[in-house]
C-alpha cells in the first residue's frame, strides 16, 4: 500500500495542492462517493481509520474524505450560496486536515474538528463578503450566482403556476433575510435548520456554549418571522 507522509518536512503550499487536489476533486465528482464512504465506515472503525492517516496510510485517509466529502461540501453550499466558492472551501478544508490531521487527539468528535475548520473557513469568507458590501443571496444570473434552494425540483409546485410563483417568492425573501444575518446567525441557522444539527453539537463546532448557540438562532428566527411575516 503507498504511504503518504502526513507531515511532509520541506513540502510548501503549492506542493501540497498539486499532489493532493486532483484526488479530493476526483471525489467530489464522483457519483458514488456517498456508497463508497458507507462501504468504507463498514472496513474500519473510524477512530482506526484517523490513526491510520495520520501514520500516512493514503488509503485510510481517502476513505475518511469519501465519509465527510458530502456533508463538509452541503455545508459549505448551505453557507455561500455559491457552488465555486463552496467547492474553494471544500477543497481548503480537507487541504487543512491533510496538514494538520496529525494534530487530533480525539479530544472531541472527528465529525466537531472537521465541522470548525469548514465554519471557521466559511465565517472568514462571509465577513470578507459582508466587508466588500456583497449581498450573494440576491445575485441574478448574470454575475453567475446559483441559487441553490432553486437545485431542488419542486414536481407538486410546477403543476399549479399561482404556487410555484408564491413559493419562489417566499424562498427569496428567506435568501435576502440570511444574506442580511450577520455571519454567525446565518451560521447557526443553517446548521439547524439545513445541516438538522442539534445545538449541542452547533456550540461545540463554533467553540462556544449550547446556550449562545441559542441564543444566537433565537435573534435570527426572530428577523426571518419578521421578514416573512406577510407570508405566514
Amino acid at each position: 500500500m503507498r504511504l503518504l507522509p502526513l507531515r511532509p518536512a520541506h513540502a510548501s503550499r503549492s506542493d501540497l495542492y498539486a499532489r493532493f487536489t486532483s484526488t479530493i476533486l476526483l471525489l467530489a465528482k464522483s457519483g458514488a462517493v456517498a456508497a463508497l464512504g458507507s462501504k468504507a465506515a463498514s472496513r474500519m472503525d473510524e477512530s482506526a481509520l484517523i490513526r491510520a492517516a495520520q501514520e500516512g496510510n493514503e488509503d485510510a485517509f481517502e476513505q475518511l474524505v469519501r465519509a465527510y466529502d458530502q456533508s463538509v461540501l452541503r455545508l459549505a453550499l448551505n453557507l455561500l450560496r455559491s457552488p465555486e466558492d463552496a467547492s474553494d472551501i471544500y477543497q481548503e478544508a480537507f487541504l487543512r486536515v491533510y496538514r494538520n490531521l496529525h494534530t487530533f487527539r480525539f479530544d472531541c468528535s472527528f465529525h466537531t474538528w472537521l465541522y470548525r475548520i469548514v465554519t471557521n473557513l466559511c465565517l472568514d469568507h462571509l465577513r470578507k463578503r459582508k466587508v466588500r458590501h456583497e449581498q450573494a443571496a440576491q445575485a441574478g444570473p448574470a454575475d453567475g450566482a446559483v441559487d441553490r434552494m432553486d437545485m431542488l425540483r419542486e414536481e407538486r409546485v410546477d403543476g399549479d403556476p399561482q404556487r410555484h410563483l408564491f413559493s419562489q417568492q417566499v424562498k427569496q425573501r428567506i435568501e435576502k433575510v440570511l444574506a442580511e444575518l450577520t455571519p454567525r446567525e446565518r451560521m447557526v441557522f443553517e446548521m439547524r435548520h439545513y445541516q438538522g444539527m442539534r445545538l449541542r453539537a452547533i456550540g461545540e463546532v463554533l467553540g462556544t456554549s449550547e446556550e449562545a448557540a441559542k441564543n444566537c438562532l433565537f435573534r435570527a428566527t426572530q428577523k426571518m418571522r419578521a421578514a416573512l411575516g406577510d407570508f405566514v
